[in-house]
């Protein structure tokens, strides 16, 4: 399913910004758009899913999308996202093929909020042209954060999975899982590396911590998350999110501005 963004007197401009507000766990199925987008959560957390993987965008974080990638949204409680839709005349030479992390420093968000205010029912002027064509040479993937998971494709290991993601508490080790799924540990240990690139427990870690995203951008205690994804104390799940996240996970979303 092909989406463009509205049309009208968005047509000819090459980059096209848009806020929109969703509430908790409004879908947005399978589709993909001629322009690239970046998807920018203001407030709330934003899922994103491709063929293979699945991202968490956190409040005050950015996703590259480049163009004709099929993928599928989520709202992860309320989210307020804004977004860029960038005609390929306008993506820079150096814009990664794939989804990617984008760095919101604050040039660009002020330059987000400039470029949703430029009215749509008139020509642009000099100065909003100039906006818009500062934006694509502000954005910064060179970020690598921890916000994305490897899905599985094979049966039986997809099975394993979402087995994880809808109980993340199960510390259950893979021969365990290897019982009940009908595979033995080798085998899964090969199709984890095979088709995640990730060890079942390096897997299994960056779910608990992507799962742990929307409800800390939520405001939950720290204590009752840390339980809920199976680890044995606060301590411990503060010490793994800091490992991966370098910060701590209540320094991690402090207040976004507008």
């Amino acid at each position: 399913m092909t989406i463009d963004p509205p049309q009208g007197h968005l047509d000819g401009r090459p980059v096209r910004a848009l806020a929109r507000s969703y509430p908790d766990h409004h879908l947005i199925p399978t589709h993909r758009h001629p322009r690239g987008q970046l998807v920018h959560a203001v407030t709330g957390v934003m899922e994103l899913t491709t063929a293979t993987r699945l991202w968490l965008i956190p409040p005050g974080r950015a996703l590259w999308v480049p163009p004709n990638v099929d993928h599928g949204l989520r709202a992860r409680g309320r989210v307020e996202l804004r977004s860029l839709y960038l005609h390929p005349t306008a993506i820079p030479a150096t814009a990664p093929a794939t989804p990617t992390a984008v760095t919101v420093s604050p040039l660009l968000r002020a330059l987000l909020v400039q470029a949703i205010a430029i009215p749509d029912s008139a020509p642009l002027s000099p100065r909003d042209r100039h906006l818009l064509a500062l934006i694509p040479w502000e954005l910064d993937w060179s970020a690598n954060p921890p916000w994305s998971l490897p899905t599985a494709q094979s049966p039986r290991l997809r099975r394993l999975c979402e087995r994880i993601l809808a109980d993340p508490a199960d510390g259950r080790t893979l021969a365990a899982w290897g019982h009940e799924i009908g595979a033995s540990a080798r085998t899964l240990a090969r199709l984890f590396q095979t088709e995640t690139g990730m060890s079942f427990h390096l897997w299994r870690q960056q779910a608990r911590l992507l799962l742990a995203l929307p409800r800390l951008a939520a405001g939950e205690a720290v204590t009752q998350v840390a339980l809920d994804l199976g680890y044995a104390s606060p301590g411990a799940f503060a010490a793994m999110f800091r490992r991966c996240t370098g910060t701590t996970p209540r320094a991690f979303f402090p207040p976004v501005p507008e």
